[in-house]
């Protein structure tokens, strides 16, 4: 077995080969300038991590790690026009760089490249990573349809909002688990639990970016503190809050989540104190250890070496601790 950062180092230097030069250059310079732009890296070193971990090898799995990072960033290009983001990674938007058309144009190239990436494999395999591939693509958009949908509701359900959280970011986790396991043979068994430990520990780390937001070191988190908020978007931390409030705490919670000051730094810390008073960040910190918890335990239904489950766990505990 290879360290975490072996696998992504592998697939970086996999990535620089298969940079796309070709003509039209309007269509192929934003896929490249996209993959490009930096990153963890996670899902593509979860392919080639279980490949090696159910005895196939991480060189046979490189075509399905890149399939997905190509998909992740093309649903990046077409999240940022929808969210109309300027900056991506502290850089340029596809959509800036170039325009809206471009991006489009661009992003569906590149979820078109991702299909083609599964015909370097043959039979079984091909059909069974295009499978997984296609249904969790279809889960990928829906979770952003539902993501979409919520903005303008003010009725949305802590279960609706798990299921949105789990087909918008989880399920992509899961799926490039079970693709390694797919590429080198695994059991059935093998496969379903070690998609459900992605999907889970998924799960765990959108909770916790969640609670990051509202919570988390400015110095370490990566993001703007408070962007939820500013957003008015409707996290775990919101519907918890809402769910344990008073009466009149509801009504300044759902006050407050109608404005959008020029300055919202007072916004915030009465959300935060808001989110502190009724419960809801510590119910979101039990929320988190408790997915973290049966990702860890669904390693208990898999045929492999203690030390390859090690691994695994630290994979989890590393990327909860936001260090990967």
């Amino acid at each position: 077995m290879h360290k975490i950062s072996d696998y992504q180092g592998y697939f970086l230097e996999y990535l620089s080969k298969k940079t796309i030069t070709k003509e039209p250059k309007n269509l192929y310079a934003p896929i490249s300038y996209i993959l490009n732009l930096g990153g963890k890296r996670l899902r593509p070193t979860l392919v080639l991590m279980a490949a090696d971990i159910f005895d196939g090898s991480y060189k046979e799995a490189l075509d399905a790690a890149l399939a997905v990072e190509v998909f992740h960033n093309f649903s990046l290009i077409h999240d940022d026009i929808m969210d109309d983001a300027p900056l991506r990674r502290g850089k340029e938007t596809v959509h800036e760089k170039w325009d809206i058309n471009t991006g489009i144009l661009s992003g569906d190239a590149m979820l078109i490249n991702a299909y083609q990436l599964f015909e370097n494999y043959n039979g079984d395999t091909f059909k069974e990573l295009a499978q997984l591939f296609t249904k969790t693509a279809i889960e990928v958009c829906e979770g952003q349809q539902y993501d979409i949908d919520f903005e303008t509701r003010d009725d949305v359900t802590i279960a609706e909002y798990i299921k949105m959280i789990e087909y918008k970011t989880a399920v992509l986790v899961g799926a490039a688990l079970k693709m390694g396991a797919i590429v080198a043979g695994a059991t059935e068994q093998c496969r379903t639990s070690i998609y459900d430990f992605g999907r889970l520990l998924g799960l765990a780390f959108q909770l916790q970016d969640d609670y990051l937001d509202a919570f988390g070191n400015p110095e370490t988190f990566g993001k703007q503190v408070g962007g939820d908020i500013i957003e008015n978007k409707k996290t775990f931390l919101y519907l918890k809050a809402l769910e344990f409030a008073s009466k009149d705490e509801q009504k300044q919670l759902t006050g407050l989540f109608s404005l959008n000051p020029d300055d919202p730094s007072e916004k915030i810390s009465t959300v935060k104190s808001l989110f502190e008073s009724t419960g809801a960040k510590d119910v979101t910190r039990t929320e988190i250890e408790k997915y973290t918890q049966m990702a860890f335990a669904a390693l208990d239904n898999l045929t492999i070496s203690e030390d390859k489950k090690q691994l695994l766990r630290l994979f989890g505990e590393t990327l909860m601790n936001r260090s990967v």
